[in-house]
């Protein structure tokens, strides 16, 4: 059996209330020059916050220190490579950073007049002009703040379309090999679900949709390529179904990686599309945002854009409040500007080419990996994917190894887990997406640690069971921790 290599230092710190002492501070100021108040004397009591038994009190160095081993404790993409399925854990141009942190993007202010952010505005409407070309829509809102909430702003749009015509439509039509967000932003679009089961390769049958759209149905949500990495090859026939009963169809944007410069959904009769800025377009995705979901639009369901849309007027760029049929605003201001930079520059600094080429390579990363695996793993469906691919658990269950104790074992060897237990059509799914930025070498690493694990799997399971025990933290009890979390100190823990 392999050796595990490169190990690394890993230090051991206590919580932040377990060190320090009393009297240590971490800064140094004048003294004071006004009459000392108490705190409640001038804040009323119910504002003030309740006293923190054991409050740490730290030297400048000892907080430096803390914080610094914790992020060293932390695994990104800069640390290595991240297979999360369905999410685009990509490394993300360092220039792009750099761009949004000039002083012209971000010292700008919200309330800054028309007259004096003409290069913000001209920026954000080319930006929009980008993403409709990149999708093959007709006008693009950068409001939302992320995929679900680009989803939500584009079923709105449909149910307001559909209201103008005079129909209350009351059902839309839902994959089960969508992401999970399709099935909550319908409901709270204030309408029912109806699943629709994928056929034996994968996607959705046209027939399938035939039989249950009608003049109730006001869309379908559809992922394209879908959660099991597949391209949905009947998405055009499915849409003139949905069409000739007056129906719109949605597409899921957030696997765009998969198909810039290659495919652009409007052409396959999508209505509506969500794009994940942050999965796609240099933003670092994970830590909780922030992130940026435009949503793209046809001509039909553009009058209900939300407010205020970017305009150009011969060379003056303004926001357009005076939206009759608008569903409105979706936050305050207009968007997360800083991810939007991000995109624009990438967009720009790529090219049409180079976007195409990220596509290309994302794809064929993802089949490299599946094809090299799946003698190792079961592959439920054995056909080429796009950006990503769905393994099962099936050949170690003999051994009683699960996804689980396979996703824990690769901590051990340094790596992050791909995405496990997703998609739900899959039993035991262990969900892969190496991405275009991953070299041959990175990508061989991981396949080979992969094949090791499996290998480990026959010959000592108890491994497998018993990992990670070369990380900062063994496995936990997750059903302890889910049901008795601990979130906060009281000081005798």
């Amino acid at each position: 059996m392999a050796k595990i290599k490169d190990t690394g230092l890993i230090q051991d710190e206590p919580l932040i209330f377990e060190q320090g002492g009393k009297g240590r501070k971490g800064y140094s100021l004048p003294r004071w020059d006004v009459e000392v108040a108490e705190a409640q004397s001038l804040i009323p009591t119910q504002l003030l916050r309740e006293e923190l038994i054991g409050f740490p009190q730290l030297s400048e160095v000892d907080v430096v220190r803390h914080f610094t081993r914790l992020s060293q404790w932390n695994y990104g993409v800069d640390s290595g490579l991240y297979p999360l399925g369905s999410c685009t854990m990509k490394y993300n141009p360092k220039v792009n950073e750099e761009i949004v942190k000039m002083s012209g993007f971000s010292n700008i202010h919200p309330y800054t007049p028309e007259d004096l952010s003409q290069g913000i505005l001209k920026l954000m409407h080319e930006l929009q002009s980008f993403l409709a070309e990149i999708t093959g829509m007709d006008e693009v809102s950068l409001q939302p703040a992320a995929g679900a909430h680009g989803e939500l702003a584009g079923m709105m749009m449909v149910r307001a379309c559909l209201e103008a015509r005079g129909e209350r439509r009351k059902k839309v039509l839902v994959p089960d090999t969508a992401h999970g967000t399709n099935c909550s932003t319908s409901t709270i679009a204030s309408y029912q679900m109806v699943e629709i089961k994928s056929n034996e390769k994968g996607v959705i049958p046209s027939e399938k949709v035939a039989e249950l759209m009608d003049d109730e149905v006001a869309a379908i949500m559809v992922t394209n390529p879908n959660t099991l990495g597949l391209f949905e090859e009947n998405l055009g026939k499915i849409a003139e179904v949905v069409h000739r009963k007056g129906g719109f169809v949605y597409c899921d944007g957030a696997n765009l990686n998969a198909l810039m410069g290659i495919l652009k959904l409007g052409d396959l009769g999508v209505d509506v599309v969500h794009i994940n800025l942050h999965k796609t377009f240099s933003t670092p995705h994970g830590g909780g945002g922030p992130g940026a979901g435009p949503v793209a639009v046809k001509n039909e369901l553009a009058p209900y854009l939300p407010i205020p849309v970017i305009e150009k007027d011969g060379e003056i760029y303004r926001l357009n409040d005076d939206r009759p049929y608008s569903i409105g605003k979706m936050r305050a201001f207009y968007g997360n500007f800083g991810v939007l930079v991000k995109a624009y520059a990438y967009i720009l600094s790529m090219g049409a080419e180079g976007l195409k080429r990220v596509s290309e390579m994302a794809v064929l990363n993802a089949n490299y990996l599946m094809k090299k695996l799946k003698g190792h793993y079961h592959l439920p469906y054995d056909r080429p994917c796009m950006h990503e691919c769905v393994f099962t658990d099936r050949f170690q269950e003999k051994y009683h190894v699960s996804t689980l104790d396979i996703a824990k074992r690769l901590i051990d060897y340094g790596f992050h887990p791909p995405t496990i237990y997703f998609p739900l059509v899959v039993k035991g799914a262990l969900m892969m997406e190496p991405t275009e930025t991953e070299s041959k070498e990175s990508i061989d690493r991981f396949i080979e640690t992969m094949v090791q694990i499996a290998e480990e799997a026959k010959e000592h399971p108890d491994l497998l069971r018993q990992a990670p025990q070369r990380a900062k933290v063994r496995r936990l009890d997750e059903v302890l921790a889910a049901r008795k979390p601990k979130l906060r100190w009281t000081g005798n823990q």
